[in-house]
Formats: C-alpha cells, sequence, structure tokens
C-alpha cells in the first residue's frame, strides 16, 4: 500500500481547546485511517512551520484524500498538506521510464 507523509498545523482555536482538554490525537488519527482499510505509522508534533507530522498507509489515493478531505471539513486545522511517498524501487522505475517520456524544453 502507497504511503503518505502529512504535515499539519492547528487553528488557534484549537490549541485553545487542547490546552484546556489534552488528549492524545493520535488515536483519532489512527482511528481515520483504519475506517479506510489503513493504517497510522506514526503521529508527531513539532517546533517550525507546521504542529505536527503523520505517516500513513493507504490502500489508495482515493482512499487517503477521503480522511483528508474529512480531516480538513473539521475545520480543526489551519493547514493540511498530503505527499505521497515512493519507494526506491518506484523511483527507480520512474527514472527509466522518463528517458522515453521524449520531453521538450519550451521553445526548443
Amino acid at each position: 500500500m502507497p504511503l503518505y507523509l502529512t504535515k499539519f498545523s492547528y487553528t488557534p482555536e484549537t490549541w485553545a481547546r487542547m490546552i484546556a482538554h489534552p488528549e492524545d490525537r493520535g488515536k483519532a488519527a489512527q482511528a481515520y485511517i483504519e475506517s479506510v482499510g489503513g493504517k497510522l505509522h506514526g503521529f508527531w508534533y513539532a517546533f517550525g512551520s507546521h504542529d505536527g507530522y503523520t505517516l500513513w498507509e493507504a490502500p489508495d489515493n482515493v482512499s487517503m484524500a477521503a480522511v483528508a478531505l474529512a480531516i480538513t471539513g473539521g475545520g480543526a486545522l489551519s493547514s493540511f498538506e498530503t505527499t505521497v511517498l515512493l519507494t526506491v524501487d518506484e523511483t527507480l522505475d520512474a527514472l527509466r521510464m522518463a528517458g522515453d517520456v521524449g520531453y521538450r524544453a519550451p521553445g526548443s
């Protein structure tokens, strides 16, 4: 199954609610991805430009998109970005295929 890296940030109102009522949001994230047949591999909070990161495994892009849409539709986040991760083997296959694409630079 494909892996997905997400980085997210909470709204100030969400942080205020979590300060008043602390909870492990990793458990919620796990339930969301499991509802589409996937798995949560990690959930981390961070300093910096994003408040947290997750590593998910989902059956396909549509399943991950459903989870992302449900989460972002909830309004607790100010940002949510998803990156599809490729294995080394997938990248090697893409590199091999790239030679057959026939790309031509604009104006050439």
